[in-house]
């Protein structure tokens, strides 16, 4: 008999397969009557060499047990194993596992086959079989193989159980006919499952953790999740099989990764400072997500900014909603939290909530949802009390931001001029912008100040930083600068005056045992003008600010060439001062840097902007100033801006009258009749007496005490206020008492300021001059 040739042996062939394994045929004497080439090569006898001996002797104990199994002829025995040590031909031992199948045969006839295999191959092979059987019956992995047409060939019995079908409702169908409601989470661009299926059939590429998500026959109303990998089946040649998939039900972790993605999303609520934001904030995460309905109703002292007493809770507190929120109709197969599996269906629906922080109720959250989606779990619960707890802090710091934005706007806007005035040499129109920064204020501010001779003081500045402190700071410079500006101080003096007091606390002057003794004015930027309509001399000083655009009727926009000092407070430098005659119309455009400059553009171009905006310096400043700072609204400015607009006029020349006065007691006379003679040429009779009173004791003084040149001026300001101004060229001040009855002189400054509304003296490099002024009723 002829020794059976076995096929290319694979790694999922038997070990004991007649065809592949070492095979001895054995009649009912016991003797070999077939022998294969396998068995040769494992035994190391060749089938002439043990053709027609005793099984025995080719398959020889080497323990020398008995093995009278060998010669059953019994063929109602099953198939018999059993390890056995084997003596080879050679003298060597191996250890193998037999397998004698007994045969039906006639009484001259091969009685059994023996299969042999060596141990570790069939302990090998016995382990795959029973990987293969755990994972067809016991895996918790569900296995399905796809034929090369894309229908399922196979499925073990997880997947049978999960689906709700058996394997004769699944052979034979594709996967988009079971689960017609079925799609690919990620990667999304993987198309449908069969896109995936015949891709991997395609080019042999695995393909791993495709999420796919659908309900199953077996529950229709909910999701579940699987992670899929795929690989492809191919036979001994490498020709392709099929599809094998391996997919993992993750319902229950894609439902807590969602919980973690839904709590990270919480960053999301109070980034604005505002509360009612803060409140949408909450319903924009939670819906849909996490629910199909949210309300919010918050305290009305929340919404109104009034703070109530630590451990105020609702009750009695009356409540107003600030946001509702529903979730629109879920599409189909879109996983939601509470869609997919949940281990605890008899939890609530509804739950509320309260917005509580600092020991202070500020509201009530009510969450709900509705069918199919499945009640709230015990860590949905924990998850929205971590969400609202969250809200809660943002709402209050919301609601303190609130109160404190508005208390330092307030502040604010009260340091600022309430009602600037509207001197008869300037038109004026202005605007503040503050900052959208979370402090909500700073310490840019404007001032116009009526001085003395019909002249008018310009200010702008800016303070370093923003809050309370930077508006209180403001405010005490604004005080001062006003104080200073009363004395007429030329723009320079006034700079150096206000620098001195501001460097004080940095050299140690009234220094305090503060942690923070320097004066918070300290690097200020300021910039003081003065503008004289009679003679339309503008004349300024900086302080670190930046110069103002001028724009002449009939020339572009410019920027003023000023050399700025340093901030106050720096010291080192003296401030300079400059002066330019302004035509009739000119504009003047003051600002600080916030209005020219963001992170978004730089000081280059918002200057380009500026000059663009004041090209035509004829039209409406009010109109003009909308346009200029609407780059700059409260809701985006990264800085407070502050932008005054200053249109020049001229004191008409016949509003204007001097005259050169002798230093002679006799020239008194000379000079009331000059005021009395220009009185009536401007039709103000009434006013004589007063002012050849006034004219009459300013120009004694100047000649009894003053020096030559001595001068009388006499302004009529656009018949609102008469001005008399007497200057000569001495620096000593007059100053105003009371004599007693026995005095003979002294009493004039004392009629001066009875008689008019205002008067002092302002000092020029010159000398001085004492003004005094009084309102007309024309």
């Amino acid at each position: 008999m002829t020794t059976m040739q076995p096929p290319m042996e694979t790694g999922q062939v038997s070990p004991f397969d007649a065809t592949t394994a070492a095979t001895a045929v054995i009649d009912s004497q016991g003797m070999v009557i077939g022998w294969s080439s396998a068995a040769e090569n494992l035994f190391g006898s060749l089938a002439e060499d043990v053709l027609g001996r005793p099984v025995d002797e080719v398959l020889h104990d080497a323990d020398s047990r008995p093995s009278p199994w060998l010669h059953t002829t019994d063929p109602s025995r099953h198939v018999h194993s059993e390890t056995r040590k084997i003596r080879r031909a050679d003298g060597t031992s191996v250890t193998v596992v037999l397998q004698v199948s007994p045969l039906d045969h006639r009484s001259t006839g091969a009685a059994s086959v023996v299969v042999a295999a060596t141990v570790d191959r069939a302990r090998r092979w016995m382990t795959d079989q029973s990987m293969l059987h755990g994972l067809s019956t016991q895996s918790p992995v569900a296995l399905t193989v796809y034929g090369p047409d894309l229908r399922l060939r196979w499925i073990n019995d997880v997947l049978e159980e999960q689906l709700g079908l058996t394997r004769s409702d699944c052979i034979g169908r594709y996967s988009t006919e079971l689960l017609p409601q079925g799609m690919i989470l990620a990667p999304e661009s993987a198309g449908t499952l069969e896109d995936v299926i015949a891709k991997v059939l395609e080019t042999g590429e695995p393909v791993f953790d495709v999420l796919y998500s659908s309900p199953t026959p077996a529950d229709l109303s909910h999701q579940r999740i699987w992670s899929c990998s795929y690989f492809r089946l191919s036979d001994a040649d490498g020709s392709p099989l099929g599809v094998g998939e391996s997919s993992f039900d993750i319902t229950n972790r894609y439902e807590a990764g969602v919980r973690v993605a839904l709590l990270g999303r919480a960053s999301r609520i109070g980034t604005s400072l505002d509360v009612a934001r803060t409140a949408q904030d909450l319903a924009a995460v939670v819906v849909p997500d996490f629910a199909d309905h949210v309300e919010v109703d918050l305290v009305e002292h929340v919404l109104t900014s009034d703070r109530l007493s630590s451990g105020h809770d609702k009750s009695g507190t009356s409540l107003r909603r600030v946001t509702e929120r529903s979730a629109q109709p879920m599409p189909d197969a879109v996983p939601r939290l509470g869609l997919l599996f949940s281990a605890e269906a008899g939890g609530p629906r509804r739950i509320v909530l309260p917005l509580a922080a600092r020991d202070t109720v500020l509201g009530t959250v009510t969450l709900s949802r509705t069918p199919p989606r499945y009640p709230f779990a015990a860590q949905d619960v924990t998850l929205a009390e971590e969400l609202v707890s969250r809200t809660a802090v943002c709402i209050d710091n919301a609601s303190r931001y609130a109160r404190e934005h508005t208390t330092a706007l307030t502040l604010q806007r009260s340091l600022l001029p309430q009602v600037v005035p509207q001197p008869t040499g300037v038109e004026v129109a202005h605007r503040y912008v503050p900052t959208a920064d979370p402090l909500g204020v700073g310490g840019d501010w404007y001032d116009v100040i009526p001085l003395s001779g019909a002249r008018v003081g310009l200010v702008v500045g800016d303070v370093v930083g923003h809050g309370l402190n930077a508006a209180a700071t403001m405010g005490r410079l604004r005080t001062t600068v006003r104080a200073l500006a009363a004395l007429d101080l030329t723009p320079d003096e006034l700079l150096a005056r206000l620098d001195d007091l501001v460097g004080q606390a940095r050299v140690g002057i009234h220094r305090t045992n503060s942690d923070t003794p320097e004066d918070q004015a300290l690097g200020t930027t300021c910039l003081y003008a003065i503008y004289d309509p009679v003679t339309a001399v503008c004349t300024l000083a900086s302080a670190g600010h930046p110069a103002p655009v001028v724009t002449v009727p009939g020339h572009p926009p410019e920027l003023l060439d000023l050399s700025p000092g340093p901030p106050l407070g720096i010291g080192g430098l003296p401030f300079g001062c400059a002066e330019i005659r302004l035509a009739e119309g000119s504009l003047l455009a003051f600002y600080t840097d916030g209005l020219i400059e963001s992170s978004g553009r730089t000081m280059d171009t918002g200057m380009a902007s500026l000059r663009r905006a004041l090209v035509d310096s004829a039209q409406n400043l009010d109109a003009l100033c909308d346009v200029i700072t609407a780059p700059v609204s409260a809701r985006s400015a990264e800085d407070d801006a502050t932008l005054l607009l200053v249109r020049v006029k001229s004191l008409p020349a016949e509003n204007t009258a001097s005259w050169r006065v002798a230093q002679d007691p006799s020239a008194v006379a000379g000079t009331r009749e000059h005021a009395r003679a220009q009185l009536e040429q401007w039709g103000l009779e009434e006013m004589a007496f007063v002012t050849e009173l006034v004219v009459s004791e300013l120009v004694t003084n100047a000649i009894r005490y003053g020096s030559d040149p001595i001068t009388l001026r006499m302004l009529r300001d656009q018949n609102r206020t008469l001005i008399c101004e007497v200057t000569d060229g001495a620096h000593t001040s007059p100053y105003l008492r009371r004599a007693a009855n026995d005095d003979e002189g002294g009493r004039g400054l004392f009629l001066v300021a009875q008689c008019m509304d205002r008067w002092g003296t302002r000092y020029t490099r010159e000398g001085k001059t004492i003004w005094a002024e009084i309102k007309l009723d024309v």
